[in-house]
């Protein structure tokens, strides 16, 4: 009798093939469930980021009514709407008279915890950091993250000297057009922040033209900068 039953239970429990088939198929299909997921979510995702992109360009560069993406090539900058993730890319900001008002310029660089982006607003006539805004940051809560939680601190980017460069120091002893009151408890932070915009100055400003040689914008950039902020509203 227990040969029988012992006989039943082999019968009944699975083969090893069976299990690795039947684990593989749910792998593949848990797989396309996220690819397909990911595609038909992947459009309102890429829609949103440039929504908040465009409303922080507006931000750090008060004053502005259009924006377009710029790249640098051939020695000079270009209108260039499409993305593309080898090339890096800035922005323009114009008043509604089409004339240009600054530079919204993307950096990013190690913080204390992770990678930090930013973008701040610059204006080259004052060689001026008139704002910044954090975009993406894992920093401490409590205390990196007041780089961009702490309205004092993101102050200091409003009227913010370049020359010779920008500097963080001991909160309450700035003294200087160029220097940053740092974050007590997030000293770390707050010089990554300075930092990282200190080697985007390097690689950005003296690619940019002459601020008497900017023109305004042109009727055919206007239309193309129009339809995107179109869509991007939408």
């Amino acid at each position: 009798m227990s040969g029988e039953r012992q006989s039943i239970l082999e019968r009944q429990e699975p083969s090893s093939a069976r299990l690795v088939a039947t684990l593989g198929f749910a792998g593949l299909l848990s797989g396309l469930i996220i690819v397909s997921v990911f595609e038909v979510t992947l459009p309102t995702i890429t829609a949103y980021k440039a929504k908040v992109l465009r409303e922080a360009v507006l931000e750090v560069l008060p004053g502005s009514a259009l924006v377009q993406r710029l790249v640098f090539r051939d020695g000079r900058l270009i209108v260039k709407e499409e993305e593309d993730k080898d090339e890096e890319a800035l922005f323009g900001g114009y008043d509604a008279e089409r004339h240009l008002v600054g530079y919204a310029i993307p950096a990013a660089g190690p913080g204390f915890q992770d990678t930090i982006r930013l973008i701040y607003g610059y204006l080259p006539a004052e060689r001026l950091v008139v704002g910044m805004e954090v975009l993406e940051s894992r920093e401490t809560p409590g205390l990196g993250d007041k780089i961009y939680k702490d309205s004092a601190f993101v102050a200091n980017f409003r009227t913010l000297a370049v020359d010779p460069e920008i500097v963080a120091v001991k909160k309450g002893t700035k003294s200087a057009a160029n220097e940053v009151n740092a974050i007590t408890g997030a000293t770390i932070s707050s010089k990554a922040v300075v930092r990282i915009i200190n080697e985007s100055n390097a690689r950005w400003l003296e690619r940019l033209p002459d601020p008497d040689q900017t023109s305004a914008l042109g009727k055919e950039e206007t239309r193309a900068n129009d339809q995107h902020r179109g869509a991007s509203d939408r």
